[in-house]
């Protein structure tokens, strides 16, 4: 039985009717989740010295948050370039949280900051629950910039752009 050519145009076009909704669907989504700004979770950081820090006791300044680990070779070569840029905006309202990933050993973490005298937080994440909290961060470095309001509004995977991250600095702390 052979079908009709007026049936086989119709199904092409219905075929063509849907792929163009679906890819117009697809484009509308990802334009909304590109251009909506994230609120940053609701985290309670645990740094070297026991102390807790939350994101919600951040409101009110621009944060950074570097997850990395002392076994990730662009994690320590951006280390000192993360210390410089937090001692140049921290009297400006700059807080900074380095955030050791779960398969860091706690001691590495504890003889790097030490050694380095890493002047902000350095908090451990044991669980990997912090990670999972900004989007399930498994690449190091990553880095979020969040503005005075608690929303994330750069994310960084890899080694920032250092003019462009003191830029954005720059505005978000005016």
């Amino acid at each position: 039985m052979q079908k009709s050519p007026a049936s086989a145009s119709s199904k092409t076009v219905w075929f063509k009717l849907l792929a163009a909704v679906f890819v117009l669907a697809l484009a509308v989504g990802a334009y909304f989740s590109f251009s909506a700004q994230q609120k940053a979770p609701d985290v309670t950081f645990v740094d070297l010295q026991g102390n807790k820090l939350s994101t919600q006791d951040l409101r009110g300044k621009v944060v950074m948050v570097n997850f990395w680990a002392t076994s990730c070779t662009t994690c320590v070569k951006e280390m000192p370039q993360m210390v410089d840029t937090y001692k140049k905006y921290k009297d400006r309202g700059l807080e900074f949280v380095a955030v050791a990933m779960s398969y860091d050993p706690p001691n590495y973490v504890l003889n790097f900051a030490e050694t380095r005298q890493l002047p902000f937080k350095v908090a451990l994440d044991t669980q990997g629950q912090l990670a999972k909290s900004f989007g399930d961060v498994q690449l190091t470095p990553t880095t979020f910039v969040i503005d005075k309001q608690g929303y994330i509004v750069k994310r960084y995977l890899g080694e920032p752009d250092w003019d462009g991250l003191h830029a954005l600095l720059e505005q978000s702390l005016t």
